[in-house]
């Protein structure tokens, strides 16, 4: 059975992320089962998934209640829609408790299906609300180089990874790269955090003034860069930024699509760090990713604009079959009383300790040059030299053969580009499990060590 479902994988599927030539040759892991933080392939072993899925299993992968959520749903109501002033319970109740719990001054939720299509919505209503107010060229939005903000045209022109822009012609026009607060990577030699920080927000505000202000209508950012490399900003940084933005009346567009719910300790990265959203976008955790569902939020100005522009038109002419699909949305509503009933975010905070104690105990191996994390994520930047922080030459895929010796050991972790190890177990995770997840982490890092000869 293994084999003819390899091979039936091989033939017909085209696997999202994935080198397709070496993926004929290896083939796929194949899972079949979840238990709590476990998954298990088709041959009985067990992982322990130390990505939670893709940033995005919350609360593991067994939780009864979101299948009898489901269940309940699909008896009730399987489809209906949103279109047209229609609505269904399920939409409405998760729409009022993810604005009872947003950061202040989000009004209005508008449903999608993933993290992609809720900042591809963002372009639209941003390009929209300027139409409609009589400001037609402030367009652009300012993202930030190592971003990732999805994979749709729109939403991978945000993006600032060069894998989502090669060949695919991308990025479109009114997208504004800005730079990446990686300390660790782009700081001056003796830069204090602060100092880095100051620095971006006037090479920030230098680009708006050079692009003209009148044009520049959105800063889009993730509280923590997830796939560039799980970036923790430096000291005072959102502040220093978000004064800018002020000045210049430019949104603060925030992407909670890895960091909402949880992941850094508070129900939003926003919390953590001090950010005044405009337009906030989530995904991922909101149904600890049972079913595909994400969320834009809407602040009242926003809000009014595009209800102007409806009203004017005769439609907000947006929207998706499966926005706010009744059962993706009971699913969702029902892990937000699991974050609640079960104080989620709080044992978030209690594990964490343990999660970083583990994590940064790697700084001083040979091969790591930065370890770095807050909450349940974080990352082990892989390097040939400490001192100079050299990196290996990208051939060399460091990190990705890590990842492959990880996943021999029993976990599940990915590898980024710039030989970025990253770490981001569900949240359910227990201090026993994470000793376990990083004991099968030793014995990758021992191989590794071997292989290499450095250590």
């Amino acid at each position: 059975m293994s084999n003819a479902l390899r091979d039936a994988d091989i033939r017909y599927v085209l696997h999202p992320y994935t080198n397709l030539a070496a993926h004929e040759e290896k083939g796929p892991m194949i899972a079949v089962r979840g238990d709590g933080v476990k998954v298990f392939d088709i041959n009985g072993k067990d992982y322990i998934e130390g990505m939670a899925g893709l940033w995005c299993t919350s609360l593991g992968f067994s939780e009864p209640r979101l299948r009898e959520a489901a269940l309940r749903q699909m008896d009730a109501l399987p489809f209906f829609h949103q279109f047209g002033h229609k609505s269904h319970a399920p939409g409405i109740e998760l729409a009022e408790r993810l604005i009872g719990m947003a950061p202040a001054g989000l009004t209005k939720a508008f449903f999608a299906n993933s993290g992609s299509e809720a900042n591809d919505t963002v372009v639209k209503i941003v390009r929209y609300m300027n139409n409609i107010l009589g400001r037609p060229q402030k367009k652009k939005i300012i993202a930030r180089e190592r971003a990732y903000h999805g994979v749709t045209v729109a939403a991978a022109s945000l993006t600032g990874l060069p894998v989502n822009h090669r060949a695919f012609d991308l990025p479109i026009e009114g997208v504004v790269r800005t730079g990446c607060p990686h300390h660790y990577r782009y700081a001056q030699p003796g830069e204090t955090e602060e100092a880095f920080a100051t620095r971006l927000a006037a090479e920030l505000e230098a680009q708006i003034l050079a692009e003209g202000p009148e044009t520049v209508a959105a800063f889009i950012a993730e509280p923590v860069q997830g796939a560039g490399g799980v970036i923790i900003p430096p000291a005072t940084y959102f502040d220093k930024i978000q004064a800018v933005l002020k000045k210049y009346d430019v949104l603060m567009v925030a992407d909670e699509v890895i960091c909402g719910f949880g992941r850094t300790g508070n129900a939003w990265g926003s919390q953590t760090y001090n950010i005044r959203p405009d337009i906030l976008t989530c995904a991922k955790a909101l149904s600890s990713a049972y079913l595909p569902i994400s969320a834009v939020l809407v602040s009242d100005d926003v809000y009014q604009a595009v209800k102007k522009g409806s009203a004017e038109i005769g439609s907000f002419g947006h929207g998706y079959t499966y926005s706010a699909h009744p059962v993706a949305a009971a699913v969702a509503l029902e892990t937000l009383k699991i974050y609640e009933e079960r104080d989620i975010f709080g044992h978030t905070r209690a594990v964490s300790p343990t999660f970083l104690k583990h994590l940064t105990r790697y700084a001083a191996h040979p091969l790591v040059g930065n370890a770095r994390g807050i909450g349940l994520v974080g990352a082990l930047e892989l390097v040939a030299d400490k001192t100079t922080k050299e990196s290996f030459p990208p051939a060399a895929a460091m990190a990705a053969k890590l990842v492959e010796l990880a996943q021999d050991e029993g976990l599940i972790l990915r590898s980024l580009a710039g030989d970025i190890v990253s770490f981001c177990p569900p949240l359910i995770i227990t201090d026993a499990e994470l000793d376990d997840m990083f004991a099968r982490f030793d014995r990758a890092m021992e191989r590794m060590t071997a292989l290499t000869g450095i250590g």
